[in-house]
């Protein structure tokens, strides 16, 4: 039974990472069709989330927002952070 917090943590990290990998791909769909767009606000949130892994994967495959500069300052902003907060964790649950 210990094991189940962290087994949840990795299905939501999974599913949040899969949704931001699908939405930088949907987002690039409508671009291209002059359809209506995700708003960045929605894309970073997704990030925010924890699906940064997953924003940057559908950055690079898809081509998608790479030159938009605040955008690209946001998101390696929140790259920063949740790193800084992993290993924050890491430290202070390390047993000594």
């Amino acid at each position: 039974m210990p094991d189940l917090p962290y087994e949840y943590a990795a299905y939501y990290l999974i599913a949040i990472n899969t949704g931001a990998f699908a939405m930088f791909g949907i987002d690039k769909a409508r671009a291209e069709n002059g359809a209506r767009r995700i708003s960045e606000d929605q894309l970073l949130g997704w990030a925010i989330l924890g699906g940064t892994p997953g924003a940057y994967a559908g950055r690079r495959l898809f081509r998608h927002k790479t030159r938009k500069q605040p955008f690209s300052d946001h998101l390696r902003i929140i790259a920063i952070l949740q790193i800084a907060a992993a290993v924050g964790l890491a430290v202070y649950f390390m047993p000594l």
